[in-house]
């Protein structure tokens, strides 16, 4: 009996089509020879997160080409998002360039009462001593504003740096941040920005990041014609400029400074800055 299951068992194995494997992730187009994937040795690497991985793209043709991976330390580009951080570095952006230039009159300045409207008794009438008292209609102001008054405040150290990296984590987050290898553009036509904002879906505003002030002459002339499209160095990446755009392009080297920066203030020796930065034990 067992031996006729066994043969049984046999023939319906024989009769059974072959299998072919299905793939649970699907295959890139891009041959992977031509793939650079850049890995870091970081003076500071992560602990208990994996680096951040993102694409790195071209600016010289309109359609998306994938150059290579490119690996992004998680301490700035994928920390939780302080909302509340963020928006303390909103307001310090804009009162650090407002200036109020409201203008009221002290009774010194304005016009009239130089003498004792009425004697101080005798009269019956409340006493006086100038029209130009505060208490009368047309006089001075006390405490009123006063012309050329600056609302500038400077914000705490580890808010500024912490408000970038939340800034840099909510785009990386939102895939509003795309990497590029370079600036060079084929043509300074500003149709060719056009066409490659709307190609890839980068939204009606676009800011874009170098690591020098020296932008190619076929970018500046591009963006002369777009005031939508910014470009700066990245000494002056900044929360508001990165809230302001709908998306924020840095260049490999761009990204890598950033790191470079941020990484060594997060991991400073100071103690007074190492108190500081320490948000996440709170």
């Amino acid at each position: 009996m067992t031996s006729l299951l066994i043969n049984a068992l046999r023939r319906i194995h024989l009769s059974l089509p072959t299998q072919t494997a299905v793939k649970c992730f699907s295959t890139s187009s891009y041959n992977s020879n031509t793939l650079d994937i850049t890995k870091k040795d970081w003076k500071f690497p992560p602990q208990y997160t994996k680096p951040r991985e993102v694409w790195i793209e071209n600016l010289d043709s309109i359609e998306e080409k994938k150059l290579g991976l490119f690996e992004l330390h998680p301490a700035v580009y994928a920390t939780v998002p302080r909302i509340d951080i963020i928006h303390q570095n909103v307001i310090w952006q804009r009162k650090f360039r407002w200036v109020s230039w409201a203008h009221t009159k002290t009774r010194a300045e304005v016009r009239g009462g130089g003498r004792k409207p009425w004697p101080q008794k005798g009269l019956g009438r409340a006493r006086h001593g100038s029209i130009r008292s505060p208490l009368w209609r047309g006089g001075g102001i006390a405490h009123g504003p006063r012309s050329g008054k600056s609302h500038f405040f400077m914000l705490p150290f580890h808010l500024r740096i912490h408000g970038l990296t939340s800034t840099l984590s909510a785009k990386l987050a939102q895939d509003d941040l795309h990497v590029v290898r370079d600036l060079n553009l084929p043509s300074d036509e500003p149709n060719y920005i056009i066409d490659l904002i709307e190609q890839r879906n980068w939204g009606p505003s676009v800011l874009i990041v170098d690591d020098t002030d020296i932008a190619p002459r076929n970018l500046t002339a591009a963006l002369d014609a777009l005031p939508h499209v910014n470009v700066m160095p990245v000494y002056g990446l900044n929360v508001y400029s990165m809230l302001k755009h709908d998306t924020l392009v840095l260049t490999q080297s761009a990204a890598e400074r950033i790191e470079e920066r941020i990484l060594c203030h997060l991991h400073s020796n100071t103690r007074k800055q190492q108190a500081a930065f320490k948000l996440d034990q709170v």
